[in-house]
């Protein structure tokens, strides 16, 4: 701190106090022994408003994506504090824009990245949601697209949509043929 009276940088804390507004401090120069007051304000990040799809404006509220990621990824073998983390790399995405209002579609698209890289189930949950499936056509479509596009990148471990779907089919028709025999 510099100080006011003789623009010192030399000065010591000699009283600290938390309020509304921030800390105050008291001061005390190491040059000219006078006294002075500081206050400290946390900088606040300043992300921009979203413009939801019927147009209305709302503020980021970060609670609000935790929630549908936690939903979306309900269950799934994720590590702790990953959906937190992600929760947080989106907003400081959003507040390195120098935009004023971002459109919820664009922050859709950012998550649905995120999820298709950690987990293609979370990924498919939260499209659904999110896209609108109106018909199981849809949602087969987007799950196999993603097959495709998985099928020749790294899939960080996770296990395939569709592998080995036919041997599950016949294995579930031959139980079912098994429990109509047995009655």
């Amino acid at each position: 701190m510099i100080c006011p009276h003789c623009e010192s940088r030399i000065s010591k804390v000699i009283d600290s106090r938390e309020s509304a507004e921030g800390t105050r401090r008291r001061r005390i120069c190491g040059s000219c022994r006078r006294r002075y007051s500081t206050q400290e304000r946390a900088s606040t990040v300043k992300v921009p408003m979203i413009i939801k799809r019927d147009l209305r404006r709302e503020s980021f509220d970060p609670n609000k994506l935790l929630n549908s990621l936690s939903t979306a990824c309900a269950k799934r073998p994720l590590p702790v504090g990953k959906i937190e983390e992600m929760v947080s790399e989106i907003r400081n995405e959003l507040s390195s824009t120098d935009v004023s209002e971002i459109s919820s579609e664009i922050i859709g698209t950012i998550v649905m990245g995120k999820l298709k890289e950690i987990d293609r189930v979370a990924y498919i949950r939260f499209a659904s949601v999110y896209l609108d499936f109106n018909d199981p056509d849809q949602f087969k479509s987007e799950v196999e697209s993603l097959e495709i596009n998985t099928a020749s990148s790294e899939t960080n471990g996770q296990l395939s949509f569709l592998d080995n779907l036919d041997e599950k089919n016949t294995t579930t028709k031959g139980l079912i043929s098994v429990k109509k025999t047995v009655n």
